[in-house]
């Protein structure tokens, strides 16, 4: 049986960093609020001449080079962002240059926070049958580019990144077992940028209405973000005949300390087993679990056979898991 394994991981943010003291002289707000009721104690910005595409070249490039796998050995690389270079075409096909990916069916992939999953489960099942042998998946984002800084609800809460992963064909008992992707767009006004598309295109009146920023309802999000994630966690578990003990390492998206404190005590696991690094880089959307996934990795908290969650929810409203041998 053909499965997708991760053979290789990268992970990017930017130099400037951004603390909850340097926000307190921006808006009405403190590090012990921000702490408090997020987890968060810094962020990563973009500077001049970074793009969603730098970010996410520069993950890719890591992930390549520990795979070993060369680039143009590629055959399907997918991008998960909300905040693309451009409307089109696809960050993922500017990567494709930058890397010299030429072989590569190359596309974005628009599912906001649960962006990264809804990419692996997309290549994972394109290896499965045999339409991939190689895939590379990025998740990355510039999300402090549509943020209204005067609104302490949403500014504080994002940062910048970009992470990846290389996937291969194998035929063991390592690599991914299950992914499981959902949706539910009745919901989609709770986290939504309404500006710049074709319902309120790009000009000046959008502009002055502030519709090209980020707009969250952050109560209710987080009420549904925690139910739906200890669903789709449970339902990878028992798609495998697995339990919450089996665990080894749960890396969940990164989007709120009390979140991710919420779902690990509802599946019952120790803060041993929950990766967390929410608090130096901020919601980093689709770039959240494969930044955490490089960096569980390359500091060796997973070893052979350990048994990896991932799990996210976010815009539109998306929800997902996937379960991984190592």
């Amino acid at each position: 049986m053909l499965r997708a394994r991760i053979v290789g991981t990268g992970s990017s943010v930017p130099e400037k960093v951004l603390t909850n003291f340097d926000l307190e002289k921006m808006v009405d707000t403190s590090d012990e609020w921000i702490t408090t009721r997020t987890g968060i104690k810094e962020r990563r910005i973009a500077g001049d001449g970074e793009y969603t595409s730098t970010l996410a070249t520069r993950a890719a490039a890591r992930a390549l080079e520990m795979s070993g796998v060369a680039a143009d050995e590629i055959d399907l690389l997918i991008v998960a962002t909300v905040t693309p270079d451009f409307p089109f075409p696809s960050t993922a096909c500017i990567v494709q240059s930058n890397l010299g990916a030429s072989r590569a069916a190359a596309f974005d992939v628009s599912a906001a926070c649960s962006g990264f999953i809804y990419g692996l489960s997309l290549a994972s099942n394109a290896i499965k049958t045999g339409a991939a042998s190689k895939a590379l998946i990025i998740g990355a984002e510039i999300l402090t580019r549509i943020l209204d800084w005067t609104d302490r609800n949403t500014c504080l809460l994002f940062g910048d990144g970009a992470g990846a992963a290389v996937l291969s064909s194998c035929t063991d008992e390592h690599g991914i077992l299950s992914t499981h992707i959902h949706s539910d767009g009745s919901y989609w006004e709770l986290l939504y940028q309404e500006g710049c598309g074709s319902r309120n295109p790009a000009v000046q009146e959008t502009f002055d209405a502030k519709r090209h920023f980020l707009r969250m309802q952050g109560n209710e999000v987080f009420k549904l973000a925690v139910r739906a994630m200890e669903d789709a966690a449970l339902e990878a578990l028992g798609a495998n005949g697995l339990s919450p003990a089996d665990i080894d390492i749960f890396i969940p998206h990164q989007a709120n300390r009390r979140i991710i404190d919420a779902i690990g005590k509802r599946l019952g696991l120790g803060s041993d087993k929950v990766f967390v690094n929410l608090d130096r880089y901020g919601n980093t959307s689709a770039a959240s679990i494969p930044i955490a996934l490089d960096e569980a990795n390359r500091t060796g908290r997973m070893g052979d056979g350990d048994l990896v969650l991932f799990d996210a929810f976010g815009g539109g409203l998306t929800w997902g898991s996937a379960l991984i041998r190592w």
